[in-house]
């Protein structure tokens, strides 16, 4: 299937097209991808040590009762992404990116403070899971405005480079995975049970903790994109009322089916995370009876080939298209894991979990590294940031949050093992279909330039 060699072709002519230097460069993706990589940091590590937070803020007689509150609690979060994602949104399109990106991250430093800190349910009782619950609505509200304010801010930046500048949001998430399943392999193999039972599991939440100021320093002393800029001017010299007329068509009220299809677009991403980067080191403990800290090692695995692969890929879709490179991805996914894990039942070692790991990764880094800068393309400037967040909002909340969730319960009420694959496959259905609506509809776009996209 033909896609576009270039969906820059797409892209806003205000953009920049002079190269940067390096060292600004350097600046872009660490501010835009901080914020990020301290989203899943917290996020995975507290999946890794669910079953030790169940035991501190959710004691039930059923541990597997218990273990569900947990990962619930963590789902429920997810709910406040849609509404973060349209205020933060809005808030990012009226006020400006960097206005965006730096409320989110203090946020977010909200709900990492609050698991580093809070007393367990036998010190204050029914407090501690209510506080819990606030702290991961509280976050689940700030990240939802992070991914698209940190595309925005990132792909404003050069029309030439969107692809490589974008990728580094999930970059930073690969890298965000290796740290947090490095912690839960360290603190599992080597600290006493009793001690991390204790206090062990918030040594990650205080890194964190530590990394998030840092974060909001730097954002907090950032430029504006040129792209906004650009577009704040001729706001300001229409006038309100003109600029507002003239920017009809590209209200975001007019942007439901580009919603649609961005959603579908981040349900194999989402998914590749929260199934086989999340809930993997749980299912392989718990259904493949693997030691714990042999199973968290694997998913440094996971995270390492996305660090390194997705800026590669990212630059690549520059160069080729996105939607080849990520379609091709759908296409594989769907047809090999299924036979993984099926493979990976019967023959429960390391070393099959390493390779399931290891195609998982490559595929996570092949499709998510072009994405986020294919989907700034489906959005017009003036609601980019508006478009991206409750996009990816959506998408994250209807095929991620409930993710483990659903899989633990799908496997517990029915015994079937192979339940990851099958939710994965039908991500990686739903995404490649969403894509080649995508790439047809750029290619009636690029024949009749008159015609702009829905």
């Amino acid at each position: 299937m033909h896609t576009p060699a270039s969906p820059s072709a797409t892209a806003s002519p205000h953009a920049s097209s002079a190269p940067l230097s390096k060292a600004m460069v350097r600046r872009i993706v660490f501010s835009s991808s901080v914020g990020n990589a301290l989203e899943w940091f917290d996020f995975l590590v507290y999946g890794y040590f669910a079953t030790i937070i169940a035991k501190q803020f959710f004691p039930m007689q059923d541990e597997w009762l218990s273990t569900l509150l947990t990962i619930a609690t963590f789902g429920i979060s997810f709910l406040m992404r849609p509404l973060g994602a349209i205020v933060l949104g809005i808030y990012g399109d009226r006020k400006g990116r960097k206005a965006a990106l730096t409320l989110a991250i203090a946020l977010m430093m909200v709900g990492t403070f609050t698991m580093a800190v809070m007393p367990p349910y036998a010190s204050i009782g029914i407090a501690a899971p209510l506080l819990i619950l606030l702290a991961r609505l509280v976050q689940g509200f700030a990240v939802g405005g992070e991914f698209g304010s940190a595309t925005a801010f990132m792909v404003e930046h050069s029309a030439s480079r969107r692809g490589y500048y974008a990728s580094w949001q999930f970059a930073s998430q690969g890298l965000a995975a290796i740290i947090a399943a490095a912690f839960g392999s360290l603190l599992t193999a080597w600290m006493p049970p009793e001690q991390l039972n204790s206090w062990g599991w918030r040594l990650p939440f205080v890194f964190g903790l530590l990394v998030g100021p840092v974060g909001f320093y730097i954002r907090s002393h950032l430029d504006e994109t040129p792209e906004f800029l650009e577009m704040r001017k001729a706001r300001e010299a229409a006038g309100e009322r003109n600029s507002a007329s003239e920017e009809k068509g590209a209200s975001f009220a007019n942007q439901w089916v580009n919603l649609l299809l961005a959603i579908g677009i981040v349900a194999q991403s989402t998914v590749g995370v929260y199934v086989l980067q999340l809930y993997m080191p749980m299912y392989a403990v718990k259904q493949l009876h693997m030691p714990a800290a042999a199973s968290f090692g694997v998913v440094v695995l996971n995270g390492g080939l996305q660090f390194l692969l997705s800026p590669v890929m990212g630059a690549l879709s520059d160069r080729i298209g996105r939607i080849r490179i990520m379609l091709t991805t759908s296409i594989l996914m769907g047809s090999l894991i299924y036979p993984m894990f099926a493979w990976l039942q019967s023959h429960p070692t390391v070393g099959w979990l390493l390779v399931l790991q290891g195609t998982a990764g490559i595929f996570k880094a092949a499709y998510s590294g072009p994405m986020p800068s294919l989907m700034s393309e489906i959005f017009p400037t003036q609601v980019r940031s508006t478009g991206l967040s409750i996009g990816y909002s959506i998408g994250v909340t209807i095929f991620g949050g409930f993710a483990p969730t659903i899989v633990e319960t799908f496997i517990h009420l029915t015994g079937d093992k192979l339940a990851p694959s099958y939710y994965v496959l039908i991500a990686a259905v739903l995404s490649g279909v969403s894509l080649i609506i995508v790439a047809r509809r750029m290619r009636r776009v690029t024949r009749v330039p008159s015609v702009q996209p829905a």
